[in-house]
């Protein structure tokens, strides 16, 4: 990452993962998890859904779902998700390809 001068105040460009570059394990994971959780809240806007009838429909808990718009989603894993965004009735593709680099990496590409 490289520092420039803003008015007088150092700044440094992000990588990109905000997780990453606080150093939190599993960052890539939680960038994913992250962008997944916005899709829900977009789809649940959307719908016109209440937490309790989205819940009914992504087949989970109502204080799950309070917690997710909260930002925990530390209970729920990417699969479940990924689950939850299909009973709200929205397509997931996963894509695999070769590596640019030596070891892969997850990207969320939402349209």
């Amino acid at each position: 990452m490289k520092n420039r001068r803003v008015d007088g105040i150092e700044v440094q460009r992000g990588s990109g993962n905000v997780y990453a570059d606080l150093g939190l394990p599993d960052a890539e994971k939680l960038k994913i998890k992250t962008g997944l959780v916005i899709e829900i809240r977009k789809a649940m806007r959307s719908l016109g859904l209440t937490q309790q009838e989205a819940a009914r429909r992504m087949g989970i808990t109502q204080p799950k779902v309070s917690g997710m718009m909260r930002g925990d989603f530390s209970n729920l894993s990417e699969r479940k998700l990924m689950d939850c965004l299909t009973r709200l009735g929205y397509d997931i593709e996963i894509s695999v390809r070769p590596a640019s680099a030596s070891v892969g990496h997850l990207v969320l590409a939402a349209g």
